[in-house]
């Protein structure tokens, strides 16, 4: 790999990881857009099991993702809020990770690249 693709790479990747860490904090925990309008036509209510929508509305029907409860979810890092920039930052290495491995196995070999 020459030189400056290589200075390139390592700048894109350090950017990333600081912005992944910085931006993080700025998550928002109120529902987005999406959340928002599937959740029209009901109302929140506070119950002793937690909260329960009433009325008629899509979020009805929605359930708990699989990995809810998993370590990273709702940009923690074990549930832990102070942890969201490293939340980020993972996120960030594995989606590099990830995509760099798919365009490095997707690559054409050619004999002189």
């Amino acid at each position: 790999m020459s030189v400056p693709r290589r200075r390139f790479l390592l700048l894109f990747a350090a950017v990333v990881l600081v912005v992944a860490g910085v931006v993080a904090y700025f998550a928002d925990s109120d529902p987005d857009g999406l959340d928002a309008v599937t959740q029209q036509g009901c109302t929140v209510v506070q119950t002793e099991e937690g909260e329960r929508l009433e009325g008629r509305c899509i979020a009805q029907n929605a359930a708990d993702h699989p990995f809810a409860g998993g370590p990273l979810a709702d940009y923690t890092v074990g549930g832990d809020d102070r942890w969201t920039g490293v939340a980020g930052v993972i996120g960030a290495v594995v989606t590099l990770a990830a995509a760099g491995g798919l365009f490095w196995g997707l690559r054409r070999r050619n004999g002189g690249v």
